[in-house]
């Protein structure tokens, strides 16, 4: 843990400057020119590429290696396969073939795939994904060469994540390089997708969690009452970290850096026990393999300290809950930014048609991305006042909106707002250079400089769906843009590019909205421009299956009907199998812990009444009295709710097809989940604490 980060940064990954060590110079500028221009493998530059990577590995202490890939789970998944072949005389030998490194397989019907794989159809394929670099994973087990790769069935389907997101990659990029070039950028061959997801996640104890079946199972707490504190005072948010904390960080800092990701920013955030893990930003593919291997990471260092990691959205009601800020942008090759406004965004016609392009993509999309962003822990979280609301919208800032507003009023922006210098009124405090508009942290998508920022991602899920998303329907809207303005002549391109510009944001202001996303004005306002709410997952998943949505993932090669039909079965499946899980858990704890416990704790209530009665039969036994009412009560509300909940469990799951049994779950399990929920959090801060059966709110939150 001594070691310099210069020192340690990355050396458990098989990267660039590796391959350029160790390959021949031949074999590395084919890989290479794959990487640059997208360009076909060639096969027999996989068999010296995986002689290379095995030894690489094999010095490291390697023994095995796993295709590494993302199923529609939402984590990752790997299959371990030792290097060793027999040889004479009873000997073996290291070996590692292109085959073995291209292709591998797997049970495809043991993993989500929403139909398109049968369990007598059960053949799947891993698939070398060379834009990502392979790397090495110790853990008891030993060293492990994990190489990334995408996962298909046997008849060609995506079954992951990888896959689609690599394809829309493909796309944007095909799209952007046409506008590029008609703006005389003849040297843009590629345009990448640059993204820095910013984790958020709770540290508990260990100990305590494990005393709570709701965690272990669901990941959040199904009951619970507040604590006397939580984060009214706001001074958890960037407040100094307790050694316990701190040296958990230092050691998940040294864990990611020797795998290469870019580890930046750590601090507290809002809630008591929640902090914040932010990366620097890099290509989309490789920053969903670092957020993927983060979360990983972030759970197996937890454990070390004694501590429990929780990635949900809302692991305790009634305080902030999770999100992960998917920063996105699109950068060229030749290194420029095309989201950056310049000195003068207003006479950046580039970027302003790029700009247009992600609020056209947005605004007919706004369902799509609801979908994306979301599982069933982002309901509990989305709307609440502590993230983005549902209501897909745009923050623009002053200075662009104000651009914006010109250019559709006049079709031109003659000015902009300015960068000033704010005085703070200390003269030993330098002058500092204010930001021409402020930040604005209820917009779920906001423009912040240089980037885009999606706040309303889900804490657990993979990021592979939400920008698979934005990068297929911004190419979609970059194509269209560049057909319009390929038949345009030269010495007309800049005013039919204005007019296209002008006539798209004519089109698509509804989707801006610059205003406080947690006002109930807003909500009023966004039903009137035709913006959609949904309030739940459940009501987004039908996006995936919407023609609007086909027709774009199909034209782009991303995802066909088929794997969009199966993603939506997917979805629903996942959401009906989640609730089930809370829904059998809260019964359990209900009928087991909470109830024996309120139980035990009025008869000592009555046998006290009873006790104190017949030593001194006028003693004033109405508090102990008063009490045994209250509680018996609410004990008898809660058995009502517990039997409600199982009625109600037991009807939803009878309903047939997967959206109907997802509706039935979202309208009536959920409600009844929370009438039971209620009196017993009741109970909490009536029963004797040395009763009580699990740790509270303030023992998770505060005893770190």
């Amino acid at each position: 843990m001594a070691e310099k980060v210069t020192d340690i940064f990355g050396v458990d990954v098989f990267n660039e400057a590796v391959m350029k060590e160790r390959l021949p110079k031949v074999t590395f500028r084919a890989w290479k020119k794959t990487m640059e221009n997208g360009e076909d493998l060639d096969p027999q530059i996989a068999d010296v590429v995986a002689s290379v990577m095995k030894d690489w590995a094999v010095e490291k202490g390697a023994t095995h290696y796993t295709h590494w890939f993302q199923p529609m789970t939402g984590i990752t998944a790997e299959k371990h396969d030792a290097f060793l072949n027999p040889a004479p005389e009873g000997r073996i030998i290291l070996e590692f073939s292109g085959k073995e490194l291209i292709k591998g397989e797997s049970d495809a019907s043991s993993f989500p795939s929403g139909g398109l794989r049968a369990t007598f159809e059960a053949r799947g394929y891993t698939a070398w994904d060379c834009t990502s670099p392979a790397f090495v994973k110790e853990d008891a087990a030993g060293v492990t060469l994990c190489i990334p790769t995408a996962f298909c069935s046997y008849t060609g389907e995506a079954l992951d994540g990888k896959t689609p997101l690599l394809r829309s990659m493909e796309a944007i990029s095909r799209q952007a390089v046409r506008v590029m070039k008609l703006f005389g950028h003849r040297d843009v061959t590629h345009v990448s997708c640059s993204v820095g997801p910013e984790q958020e996640y709770f540290l508990i104890d260990h100990e305590k969690y494990m005393q709570r079946e709701d965690l272990i199972f669901t990941g959040r707490t199904l009951f619970g009452a507040l604590p006397p504190k939580g984060q009214e005072m706001d001074d958890h948010y960037f407040g100094t970290l307790k050694e316990r904390i701190s040296s958990y960080m230092k050691e998940l800092n040294h864990e990611l850096w020797k795998l290469g990701v870019f580890a930046k920013t750590q601090h507290n955030e809002a809630a008591p026990a929640q902090h914040e893990l932010a990366p620097i930003y890099t290509t989309a593919n490789i920053a969903v393999d670092h957020n993927q291997l983060t979360m990983e990471i972030m759970k197996k260092v937890a454990k070390r300290h004694g501590l429990e990691c929780l990635l949900h959205e809302k692991p305790f009601a009634g305080v902030n809950g999770s999100g992960k800020h998917n920063n996105w942008s699109m950068v060229a090759n030749t290194g420029e930014n095309l989201l950056n406004p310049g000195k003068t965004p207003n006479q950046n016609i580039q970027f302003l048609l790029f700009l247009t392009s992600v609020i056209k993509a947005v605004d007919e999309h706004a369902l799509l991305l609801r979908y994306a962003a979301s599982n069933p822990g982002n309901d509990h979280r989305l709307g609440a006042n502590e993230a983005p609301p549902a209501i897909i919208s745009i923050f623009l800032g002053e200075q662009l909106e104000d651009i914006v507003n010109q250019i559709i009023e006049t079709g031109e922006a003659k000015d902009c707002k300015k960068k000033i210098f704010m005085n703070i009124g200390v003269h030993t405090l330098p002058e500092i250079k204010k930001d021409a508009t402020d930040r604005n942290r209820t917009s779920p998508f906001a423009f912040t400089g240089n980037k885009f920022e999606f706040r309303m991602v889900a804490s657990s899920r993979s990021i592979a769906d939400p920008n698979t998303v934005l990068n297929t329907i911004v190419a979609d809207a970059l194509c269209g843009f560049a057909d319009v303005l390929e038949q345009v002549e030269p010495d007309e391109f800049v005013q039919k590019a204005m007019e296209l510009i002008q006539k798209e944001l004519k089109a698509h202001k509804r989707i801006i909205f610059n205003g406080n996303g947690y006002a109930e004005e807003w909500i009023a306002e966004a039903a009137k421009r035709g913006l959609p709410n949904e309030a739940s997952i459940v009501g987004a998943i039908p996006a995936l299956s919407a023609e609007q949505t086909i027709s774009v993932f199909e034209k782009h090669g991303v995802l066909s009907r088929a794997e969009l039909e199966s993603r939506m079965e997917v979805s629903y499946e996942t959401y009906v199998k989640t609730l089930a899980i809370e829904a059998r858990t809260m019964l359990d704890m209900a009928s087991r812990l909470y109830i024996p416990a309120v139980i035990r704790y009025a008869s000592e209530l009555a046998t006290a009444i009873h006790t104190i009665q017949s030593a001194v039969p006028t003693a004033d036994v109405s508090v102990q009295t008063k009490l045994l009412k209250e509680v018996s009560s609410l004990l008898a509300k809660a058995q009502k709710a517990k039997e409600s909940l199982g009625k109600k469990l037991e009807k939803a799951h009878a309903a047939e097809g997967g959206r109907k049994k997802a509706e039935e779950f979202y309208k009536n399990v959920v409600p009844a989940m929370d009438a039971l929920r209620k009196p017993i959090d009741i109970l909490e801060g009536i029963v004797d604490k040395r009763i009580w059966p699990v740790p509270t709110y303030g023992e998770l939150l505060f005893e770190v």
